[in-house]
């Protein structure tokens, strides 16, 4: 199937300044894509604003050099740096110095300043229907499942490239066929107070990601609505062990009032029966640490903490002081609220680490240490913790890490699956 450019796509391309730039990789990857146009997006959610390397920030000087300027609203994703000065990066120069060049061209090019991995908690909400492109695993499924918007999983230089250009390949996600469901995942198996606990969710996902891969499924058997944290905290960890960009939810997602609905008729080519085993063994999987009788550290906020989840943080540190510090990452967006309220003061004094903009997986913020043991309730810190910081993982609810960051060692409350 070739692609067909409107005149005025065309007429852009051929130009040599940042928008054309712009087009000419957005039409090329839809090419290579297999699409038959392009269509025209509501927003975009840039992921390309993290330093991974000097080739980035060159990528995005060379578009302000060009004169481009987003056409549609565009938030940002994490950085390199943490600019509100709430934690200490230890990114040395020139790359630090690379870092911040970059976040200073997306802001020339009209992003705005968000620097958050849940840009849905910061008010950019995108009406269902509506097609976009966004960056970054969590919420790109989140914005597609949650929201009921439609983006496939941009990559980096393509989600800047869609936002100058106000337009993205219409193919995948974007498409209403592919996004119906073709397998099923039953977790009517479990038991009602598993689901309804926060640390069931980071372990469903991660079972869901590694069971469905990129397929589109539907998770039937669920008693409730269990909440945009728990959705949020799925769709992160099925995003980061397998490459799921939109699941439905039986009664609780936008496009799927039930299963058969979202299956459109069609049997499912596949059903997953959830059994406590295979809960057991999903948790496990989760942690790198041997029996480990110490913990260094510990990380929640992969997705970034929304304002409910710090009031949790607050009630069950209760005010004591923490043995190891817990690193909360979030947005600036609440980290605003925290600093009114006076809020930020308080959690700080108990040994708590705010990190803004960025996140402790992204950029070195953990203290270097040989043999550390990271505790988190996040399955995408899990996932990703090991590689990244060279901690082993040990996983958790948000209580257990918190008993934990008390007592300087593993504590666990167990909820039967």
């Amino acid at each position: 199937m070739s692609l067909a450019l409107s005149p005025e796509e065309r007429a852009i391309a051929s130009g040599r300044d940042g928008p054309a730039m712009a087009m000419r990789i957005v039409a090329e990857s839809a090419r290579l894509l297999g699409a038959p146009r392009l269509i025209p997006i509501a927003s975009a959610h840039i992921d390309g604003g993290l330093y991974h390397g000097d080739s980035g920030t060159l990528f995005a000087e060379r578009l302000v050099e060009g004169g481009a300027q987003v056409a549609v609203r565009s938030t940002l994703n994490v950085g390199a740096l943490d600019l509100m000065g709430c934690s200490r990066i230890r990114l040395e120069e020139p790359a630090r110095g690379m870092a911040r060049r970059m976040m200073e061209a997306y802001r020339k090019l009209g992003c705005e300043q968000s620097w958050t991995c849940a840009p849905y908690q910061a008010g950019h909400r995108p009406d269902q229907g509506s097609d976009v492109a966004w960056g970054e695993s969590n919420a790109v499924v989140f914005c597609n499942s949650v929201l009921g918007a439609r983006t496939n999983r941009y990559g980096d230089f393509l989600d800047i490239a869609c936002a100058v250009t106000g337009r993205a390949p219409d193919y995948g996600l974007h498409r209403a066929e592919n996004r119906r469901a073709r397998l099923v995942f039953d977790v009517s198996g479990l038991s009602a107070p598993f689901l309804a606990s926060e640390i069931a969710w980071p372990v469903l996902g991660s079972l869901y990601g590694r069971e469905v891969g990129n397929a589109v499924g539907v998770v039937t058997g669920m008693p409730r609505h269990p909440g945009e944290d728990a959705l949020k905290a799925f769709g992160a960890a099925a995003a980061s062990s397998g490459a799921v960009g939109l699941f439905h939810i039986a009664g609780v997602t936008r496009e799927a009032p039930d299963a058969e609905t979202v299956l459109a008729g069609a049997a499912p080519e596949a059903v997953t029966r959830v059994s406590p085993e295979m809960i057991a063994s999903a948790r496990a999987g989760l942690s790198t640490a041997a029996a480990p009788k110490v913990i260094d550290a510990v990380a929640i906020g992969s997705p970034h903490l929304s304002p409910a989840e710090f009031d949790t943080l607050e009630r069950l540190i209760a005010g004591r002081r923490l043995g190891v510090p817990i690193y909360a990452c979030t947005g600036r967006h609440v980290l605003a609220g925290l600093e009114q309220s006076g809020r930020r003061k308080a959690l700080e004094a108990t040994g708590v680490v705010i990190v803004a903009d960025t996140c402790v997986v992204v950029t070195p913020i953990l203290p270097e240490l040989a043999g550390g043991v990271l505790m988190t309730n996040s399955g995408k810190f899990a996932h990703y913790a090991p590689g990244n910081t060279g901690y082993s993982v040990l996983y958790g609810s948000l209580a257990d890490c918190v008993e934990s960051a008390v007592l300087g060692k593993p504590s666990f409350t167990d909820i039967a699956a």
